[in-house]
């Protein structure tokens, strides 16, 4: 059934769209229209990891410190869509969210995007789970000393179930969750491709091809291959694939899809999306809920759009409420 949880620790309330944001488009176009670009509270710095590939490449993260810290609260780890980067306008919503209740945020910024551009030579993509484990590897031991919970957004979503299904997990990862996560790519190719999305679709492969331009070191041939690309699946199957080792995109599509990896998570994981996604069929979380995996929680409301949930009634997203009372739920109220 649509906006039932599985478990009772997901508990937030049936979602209502707030006024005039109805339905999944303009849920999603809030975004967009409305960013919320106000300075973040709490004191802020800058953090680097090294990867483990060999690669030279570095993550750059903003790590917050909230202005009345709760000492008993786990850190937050965020982790960004498609083309977006620690300040994308969801990232430091919830941010705020998490800050105002005592706990620190680390925004990260997936390889290669936004203020880390410079620092790696190779981009993010749909299974790049190493540079998860590379980045808590990586975490200064003070700052996991209560935990550390992991939020994926959209493609960031994606990630951290590949992460969450085949890695080592340290212990002090508590838990996890994911907003709008394209569990099945192949499916939320196929969706970004009909000619409702166009627009959307124009929007998403102008970023894609911007961002790798200007960010990864490319051969002249790569460069082309990127430049002449005029549809997602193109530039996954023209540049993300070959450069990753895949065999062409649905081959990088069925190996990365976040769905296969649900049954085998072992940590508390709480995984959200809205049934009027613009961009992600729901039909991959049906299928995702009929593994009945105890330690996965998933929640699929009637709207909410595309990591929108602006609710009726509420400034904060009704998302971050949801994961709020699911940490709660494992490491006792903020």
């Amino acid at each position: 059934m649509l906006d039932e949880p599985i478990k009772p620790a997901a508990r937030g309330g049936v979602f209502q769209d707030r006024a005039p944001w109805w339905g999944g488009d303009l849920q999603t176009l809030r975004n967009v229209v409305m960013r919320r670009n106000k300075p973040l509270p709490g004191r802020a710095s800058s953090v680097e990891f090294e990867t483990a590939d060999g690669s030279g490449d570095r993550l750059k993260a903003t790590l917050s410190e909230p202005d009345a810290p709760d000492p008993r609260a786990p850190l937050i780890v965020l982790m960004h869509g498609l083309t977006g980067c620690e300040d994308s306008d969801y990232m430091r919503a919830s941010a705020r969210f998490h800050l105002a209740r005592g706990r620190m945020v680390l925004r990260l910024n997936l390889r290669g995007a936004g203020p880390g551009r410079s620092l790696a030579k190779n981009y993010y993509h749909a299974g790049c789970a190493p540079d998860v484990q590379s980045v808590l590897e990586g975490l200064d031991p003070p700052l996991t000393g209560n935990g550390v919970f992991l939020i994926g957004y959209s493609l960031g979503g994606n990630v951290l179930l590949n992460w969450l299904g085949r890695a080592d997990h340290p212990a002090f990862v508590i838990g996890a969750a994911t907003v709008s996560a394209p569990i099945e790519p192949a499916q939320a190719c196929e969706r970004i491709l009909q000619p409702r999305n166009a627009l959307y679709h124009h929007f998403l492969i102008q970023r894609m091809k911007r961002d790798v331009l200007s960010s990864c070191v490319l051969s002249s041939q790569e460069r082309r291959s990127v430049a002449d690309t005029r549809s997602v699946f193109e530039f996954d199957d023209r540049w993300v694939a070959p450069r990753n080792g895949f065999d062409g995109a649905l081959d990088y599509y069925t190996r990365t899809a976040g769905a296969q990896f649900v049954p085998a998570i072992a940590i508390p994981t709480l995984m959200i999306h809205a049934a009027n996604d613009p961009w992600i069929p729901p039909g991959p979380y049906f299928r995702a809920r009929e593994h009945g995996n105890p330690n996965v929680d998933i929640f699929l409301a009637r709207s909410g759009g595309h990591l929108g949930f602006h609710e009726r009634g509420e400034r904060e997203p009704w998302h971050d409420r949801m994961i709020d009372s699911f940490i709660q739920g494992i490491a006792g109220p903020a």
